[in-house]
């Protein structure tokens, strides 16, 4: 009898300091988590405002334009306004020099009867030539400011997807990190159940099973984020990843009254080619029209020494080449320019209709979720980790209602990310 008291003394003893170990080791990766936390907290998270401004949508003092995305399409507006300065200018004029019976026969050796012309002639545009040719300039200087500034929402919206992407990409990262967390104290209440007697084995051993599998996902989602702001960094045209961003994902309101109305961008875009191609079937016909060139010059004789003036005029004749090809080519573009103005307005209708309810329905989805499902399961599972704790729940009934709890969060945050998203899509379409 004294013996097996002093086996289970030691027994009791040895089961006490595997406790407090392992309190010991849970306190401390408690404490290097907390301090992780503080780290993440001081550290400057980047904004949304801050991805605009890096990517140049936004005016930003601290941030230079020099984003590739928008150097292209900038461009391309300052070429087209060239353009219409270029299609301002008159013909030059022509400067002419002739030299006649030079170096011949008989009477016409040398220079003696040698003729001398300088003449200068100006070719006269008729038929409104030049202001046909200014109007088509401006009106494809007009769809290309217009196009350029279609890039710049273009980029925006990519920029308010990729953040939303990046934020929910590090929400996810917080919830594997709770998940491991949580999954550790399971693993250390299941170790210290099972040393005394409470749970067999297997349940420890399912704990920590669930801890491997959490710590798997600990690093899936580590990839996940830094591949997330790998992509929003590319935006503004850096290699390397963007800085941290919040887990809280930003108030992105799309327009209050959004319609398909004429002042919409792309629809602009739309009639703008329209009229660009109205515009160049009246320049074509104008080229149809042929132009004079009067020119006046003075005439030298070698031989007796007197000059004369000459003027001239010269008209070319439209027998066969009266530009028709041109203009036919130009009525065509204008029928298929009209019809994709009318494509244009349809499926932009369309995806106003379908982005907004589709936005309404995520806005509705995160109220729910947020405001019911999620605080109904984190009480459902804080009674049952109590019951665990208590030995009145198996480790099964925590798991399942731990998981219970993660879906949920999960579902949030793709509801969160799928809102944010939408919200993009809608702030692009009302792109003015």
């Amino acid at each position: 009898m004294p013996q097996r008291s002093s086996d289970r003394q030691q027994r009791n003893f040895r089961k006490m300091s595997a406790i407090h170990w392992r309190g010991v080791l849970l306190g401390g990766l408690f404490l290097a988590a907390q301090a992780t936390t503080v780290a993440a907290q001081e550290r400057e998270l980047l904004t949304l405002e801050a991805a605009l401004a890096r990517a140049g949508i936004v005016d930003s003092a601290d941030e230079p334009l020099d984003n590739p995305r928008l150097i292209g399409p900038r461009a391309e507006a300052d070429a087209a306004r060239a353009l219409v300065d270029q299609a301002r200018l008159r013909p030059n004029p022509e400067i002419a020099f002739e030299a006649e019976n030079i170096a011949g026969s008989g009477a016409f050796s040398g220079l003696q009867a040698t003729e001398y012309t300088l003449s200068l002639s100006q070719r006269l545009e008729l038929g409104g030539k030049r202001g046909a040719r200014v109007r088509a300039a401006q009106a494809e200087a007009r769809v290309a400011t217009l196009s350029g500034a279609l890039s710049v929402a273009q980029l925006g919206r990519s920029v308010r997807e990729r953040y939303v992407e990046a934020v929910a990409a590090a929400a996810r990262l917080e919830l594997a990190r709770d998940i491991v967390e949580r999954n550790r104290e399971l693993a250390r209440i299941a170790g210290v159940l099972v040393d005394v007697g409470r749970e067999p084995p297997l349940r420890s051993l399912r704990a920590e099973a669930a801890l491997a599998e959490a710590l798997a996902e600990l690093e899936a989602a580590l990839a996940a984020d830094s591949a997330a702001r790998n992509a929003l960094a590319a935006l503004w045209g850096e290699a390397a990843p963007a800085a941290d961003v919040p887990s809280v994902f930003p108030e992105i309101e799309p327009p209050a009254t959004l319609l398909a109305s004429p002042s919409a961008l792309r629809l602009q875009i739309a009639r703008a080619e329209r009229e660009a191609a109205d515009a160049a079937i009246a320049r074509e016909r104008s080229l149809g029209i042929p132009d004079p060139a009067i020119s006046a010059g003075v005439r030298r004789f070698e031989e007796s020494r007197d000059q004369a003036f000459l003027v001239g005029v010269s008209i070319p004749f439209p027998f066969r080449n009266r530009n028709q090809g041109n203009i036919a080519a130009a009525e065509a573009r204008l029928r298929a320019a009209t019809a994709r103005e009318a494509i244009a307005r349809t499926d932009f209708e369309l995806e106003v209709t379908q982005a907004r309810g589709q936005f309404l329905a995520a806005e509705a989805r995160v109220e729910t979720l947020a405001e019911t499902s999620l605080p109904q399961a984190e009480e459902a599972l804080r009674l049952v980790r109590i019951g665990y704790r208590n030995g009145r729940f198996p480790l099964i009934e925590v798991l399942a209602a731990a998981e219970a709890r993660d879906t949920i969060r999960e579902a949030l945050i793709q509801a969160q990310e799928d809102r944010g998203r939408l919200a993009a899509t809608l702030i692009w379409l009302g792109a003015q």
